[in-house]
């Protein structure tokens, strides 16, 4: 579909891109710098302007579009030092605030209006003494499809590779998305219908609260990343080596302790109809099933993802989606 458009009166719901995800279990002073390191880079990938980015919101302002001193602001927030170090010596009215919107820090960068598809979002956990289990702080990113054609597979991959190496994750992602940007309505079955056909394609924006994911997986995607603990629960570089055996998949170290599983050179969206199932996603969900998010039917979780849902599932949309690589 075109831009939005009010002389023609169309506009832009949907659009494919390629996100970048990480879920990183520590609190905004222990990964400030990582993320500052990361914006930096996808930045200097995808340029500033008004066909990328071009405007910011921090935390839960109104937003503004980027100028000099709008930068200083976003630099300021992601500098590591607070005057306090956990929420309990908050004040109580910010304390308040804080724990409505459901994060301590946040950054978003867009192109405004123009809905361009590139984006930059970080969200802080809230730092209690004792974190939930569950809880993580995120990093996320898209760009277009039309970047990955026209920059290829091995720039996205240096990108998501560069952007990932300064942060302190325990899983994270780089693959093809579809971005909603309003949720779909009654009359948009063919939309609907279309994403499940193609598997590939993740729906994650319309699924759980995405800061809630802790210590599991957030599903198979084209590049997938693991760190302790994470990693060890699958045996290291070594044991994922040994289990995962299709020809499209390359598993690689990022470091010592951090590996990265790229499931072929391109991003595929597969296709039910022509029986592209992806085998090699496949294999790797059955390899990860036991550390995949847990949902279960009339769970609270499953409730949470289809009433929540941009797409509009059903509980047992919600379900059949989740488990598409695993029947």
């Amino acid at each position: 579909m075109p831009p939005i458009d009010s002389a023609s009166g169309e506009e832009l719901l949907a659009r494919e891109v390629v996100r970048l995800a990480f879920y990183l279990p520590y609190d905004h002073p222990d990964i400030a710098s990582g993320v500052s390191l990361a914006l930096e880079s996808f930045m200097l990938a995808v340029g500033e302007g008004s066909e990328t980015i071009n405007e910011a919101f921090i935390d839960d302002d109104e937003g503004a579009p980027l100028s000099t001193e709008r930068w200083s602001a976003i630099h300021q927030r992601l500098r590591p030092e607070r005057h306090w170090r956990f929420a309990d010596d908050f004040s109580e009215g910010y304390a308040n605030r804080v724990e409505k919107r459901r994060y301590e820090t946040q950054l978003f960068l867009d192109g405004g209006g123009a809905r361009t598809g590139y984006t930059f979002r970080y969200r802080a956990r809230i730092p209690w003494r004792t974190p939930a289990p569950n809880k993580v702080s995120l990093l996320t990113a898209t760009v277009p499809t039309e970047y990955l054609e026209s920059r290829g597979p091995a720039r996205v991959a240096e990108l998501a590779r560069t952007m990932a190496a300064p942060l302190r994750f325990a899983t994270g992602h780089a693959g093809l998305s579809l971005q909603l940007y309003w949720p779909l309505r009654s009359t948009d079955d063919s939309l609907r219908a279309m994403a499940f056909r193609y598997p590939g394609i993740d729906l994650r924006p319309a699924w759980l609260w995405e800061e809630d994911v802790g210590f599991h997986v957030d599903g198979v995607h084209w590049m997938n990343f693991f760190a302790p603990p994470v990693l060890d629960k699958l045996g290291g570089a070594y044991g994922l080596r040994a289990r995962l055996r299709s020809d499209d998949t390359r598993v690689e170290k990022i470091d010592g302790e951090r590996v990265v599983v790229a499931l072929g050179e391109w991003p595929e969206s597969g296709d039910l109809h022509q029986g592209l199932t992806l085998p090699a996603y496949r294999e790797l969900a059955h390899v990860l099933e036991p550390l995949l998010e847990p949902l279960e039917r009339s769970s609270s979780a499953t409730w949470m993802a289809a009433g929540n849902s941009f797409m509009r599932f059903t509980e047992e949309e919600a379900l059949g989606w989740w488990r598409r690589f695993l029947g």
